[in-house]
């Protein structure tokens, strides 16, 4: 059998971390986890049960009790060939992406009781080996040993107009300036947060995606791979 790895990729929002991971994934057979998704699903029961206000603040009090009836994970869809999140044994793979989701996930992640629910969650899920995860701080808090780890970037204006189109064809109104105000926003809150902030692991591999194809994208990654799957085979 041959040996396997696991793949790290963090970066920022709509960079296509999940694009390339799924497809990375697709490629290896590995199983695909996408922890930003679990957090959306978190910040969708708090929008559901109440605990953020009309203000937008979060009663993390409230959600924090509240913690134990929350079961999040994803199974398989063999018509899409996709893995879909579950939130309660409900598939909220639709409802995680609207905008208000978004527009909420950041304080939600933030929650030290939340992230470390979900982060013991993550780690187990991994201990396999043959994960691709991606997130915001995989290579530095969830899989701070794994094989490989990819940091994605790309241009502010960039990443909202793909996002901005990804709504879109979900049949979600709202405009490119709403977008990319959402983005900004959650590249600062996500960046300077207290429990575990976005940054680039030490040894992590960068890609500015903001010109590159998926295609091009993809062969980077899994030429990196290769590399890994090699060493640890002791080929190279």
């Amino acid at each position: 059998m041959k040996p396997k790895i696991n793949i790290a990729i963090d970066g920022y929002s709509s960079c296509g971390k999940s694009t390339i991971a799924k497809a990375i994934a697709r490629e290896l057979n590995y199983v695909y986890i996408d922890t930003g998704a679990m957090y959306r699903a978190m910040t969708l029961y708090a929008l559901q049960h109440g605990f953020v206000g009309a203000d937008g603040k979060v009663n993390e009090d409230g959600l924090v009790h509240a913690l134990d009836l929350v079961m999040i994970n994803f199974k398989y869809n063999t018509d899409n060939m996709q893995y879909e999140t579950y939130l309660n044994g409900h598939n909220v793979e639709r409802e995680i992406r609207s905008l208000q989701v978004s527009n909420h996930v950041s304080p939600v992640s933030n929650i030290k009781d939340v992230r470390s629910k979900l982060v013991k969650l993550q780690k187990r899920m991994a201990e396999a080996k043959g994960v691709v995860m991606d997130g915001r701080d995989i290579g530095t808090v969830v899989l701070p040993d794994a094989e490989l780890k990819i940091f994605m970037t790309a241009e502010n204006k960039v990443r909202a107009q793909r996002r901005y189109e990804e709504l879109k064809s979900m049949g979600v109104e709202t405009t490119l300036e709403d977008v990319l105000r959402n983005l900004n926003a959650r590249d600062e809150y996500d960046s300077t947060r207290s429990n575990d902030p976005l940054r680039r692991a030490d040894n992590a591999v960068i890609i500015d995606n903001t010109h590159l194809t998926l295609e091009e994208q993809f062969q980077f990654v899994m030429i990196n791979i290769m590399k890994k799957l090699g060493a640890v085979e002791g080929i190279v």
